[in-house]
């Protein structure tokens, strides 16, 4: 694999292409309109004295300033090595300096903190890796955001899907009779190729409640389709929401506003209550996954989720391990496979995932690094959420994932999460790596055995 410091690439623009670009934000600006210092000051007090304790003392203690997080950082690598685009440097110009000063910082001060924690790190925890003492710098970062959500400073694109998500309980706004037009649009489709199929709507006792971030019907509906194939197949016992509470998304985790985030999870787990179903089976996505086993659940005061959940990799593992569906001719193109932040760091799932890519495709070969040392798509984190003012600085941030992609010489990149397909997508076309990225499901409805004998009838 080629090393992103000091080479150069026809199609791929150097690190300082867009040095010094700063992007206005209006929802930023607008959050600081009317802060004084102190209103500043007792922001940060509140939420260091009341949300922090001994896990953030721990970490600013013990934190030696070494600079080893720097190498797990896609950012820095892919800036040339500055420093001040170092985890440890983005630590030590907010929080750090919130804490020097205790709290006396300038309106200017919070522009430029929450320009770094929102749109300057991904919180994808690789940089823990690299650690020689575990810190999770990604913490930090989110204690940063929360300080700047408290004080109404937040990314617009950011706010504005955090606002959706909280006004209709789906952060793309689809109305209720939307979401249900579309599901019966998807199983008229589906029932063209398998005549008996069914989208089960609102069936109680169900074994599955199949849950979705909203994207899908309002962008990618086709997956809505797959997923009721692979569930039939199956043969499963499955029903779907009619009403809110099927949208898993969670930007309000990523905004900082707790309050929203723990309302729309308690939400989640209540409709799957609601429905009786044994547990919850969630869509290709890492965030909602993260927000439902590791942040929302928690701040609701659960340890773990109160209904089993399960993401679409463990499920496909398993689907595959007990031959509920089967694999009819493998996916030929040359595939490599992206490993999702919260679902490898987060979860572990790095093993199952490729052991349903090898089921699946004839030809598999492997990013360096892989697995937990994968490099982030530069779009988790709700940073491809803060919108196109920032494309800019995430493209050149994602410089190191390029010249990773390219060294597979893969025409395929599979990837089993949203924000990481949406991510890798601009970058396939903003580096022109000639890849395609796709889903899990895609190949999975690309090569199981389905009943009848109308297959193919939609494109995968």
């Amino acid at each position: 694999m080629p090393e992103s410091d000091g080479i150069t690439h026809p199609r791929l623009p150097s690190a300082g292409a867009a040095a010094g670009l700063q992007a206005r934000d209006a929802g930023i600006e607008a959050g600081l309109n009317g802060l004084s210092s102190e209103k500043i000051a007792e922001g940060i007090r509140r939420v260091l004295s009341a949300e922090t304790g001994a896990r953030l003392k721990a970490y600013l203690s013990a934190c030696t300033h070494c600079g080893l997080c720097a190498e797990g950082c896609h950012f820095y690598l892919s800036r040339e090595h500055d420093p001040s685009w170092s985890p440890v440097g983005k630590v030590k110009q907010t929080l750090g300096e919130m804490l020097k000063k205790k709290g006396r910082v300038s309106p200017e001060f919070i522009q430029g903190a929450a320009r770094i924690a929102y749109t300057e790190c991904n919180l994808c925890r690789r940089c823990a890796l690299y650690c020689p003492l575990g810190i999770d710098i990604a913490y930090l970062i989110s204690v940063v955001r929360r300080i700047c959500r408290s004080l109404g400073v937040t990314p617009l694109y950011l706010q504005d899907t955090v606002n959706s998500h909280s006004a209709t309980y789906n952060q793309m706004w689809v109305k209720a009779d939307e979401w249900v037009d579309t599901l019966q649009w998807q199983e008229d489709d589906a029932r063209d190729e398998i005549p008996d199929l069914r989208i089960p709507l609102e069936k109680e006792g169900a074994d599955i409640m199949y849950s979705v971030i909203a994207p899908e019907p309002k962008f990618q509906a086709g997956l809505l389709y797959k997923a009721a194939v692979i569930m039939h197949t199956a043969g499963l016992d499955w029903t779907m929401p009619a009403r809110p509470g099927w949208d898993n998304s969670d930007m309000a985790m990523y905004s900082g506003d707790y309050e929203i985030m723990g309302r729309l999870k308690r939400f989640h787990f209540e409709t799957a209550v609601r429905l009786r179903v044994k547990k919850i089976v969630m869509c290709e996505c890492g965030h909602a996954f993260r927000s439902v086993y590791d942040t929302g659940n928690r701040w609701l005061g659960w340890r773990m989720p109160p209904i089993e959940t399960q993401h679409a990799i463990d499920f496909y593992h398993e689907l595959l391990e007990k031959g509920l569906i089967r694999v009819e001719k493998k996916y030929q193109p040359l595939v490599t496979l992206h490993d999702p932040c919260n679902m490898v760091r987060g979860f572990g799932l790095h093993e199952k995932a490729r052991s349903v890519v090898k089921a699946l495709c004839a030809n598999f070969v492997e990013m360096t690094p892989n697995r937990e040392h994968n490099y982030c798509c530069v779009a988790g984190g709700g940073v491809i959420n803060c919108g196109p003012p920032y494309k800019q600085t995430r493209m050149l941030g994602a410089r190191i994932k390029a010249f990773q992609l390219e060294a597979t010489s893969a025409q395929i990149i599979i990837a089993p999460c949203h924000n990481c397909h949406s991510g890798l997508e601009e970058i396939n076309h903003y580096y022109r790596l000639g890849m395609q990225v796709k889903y899990l499901a895609d190949i999975i409805y690309e090569t199981m055995e389905k009943p009848g004998n109308n297959r193919g009838v939609r494109n995968a």
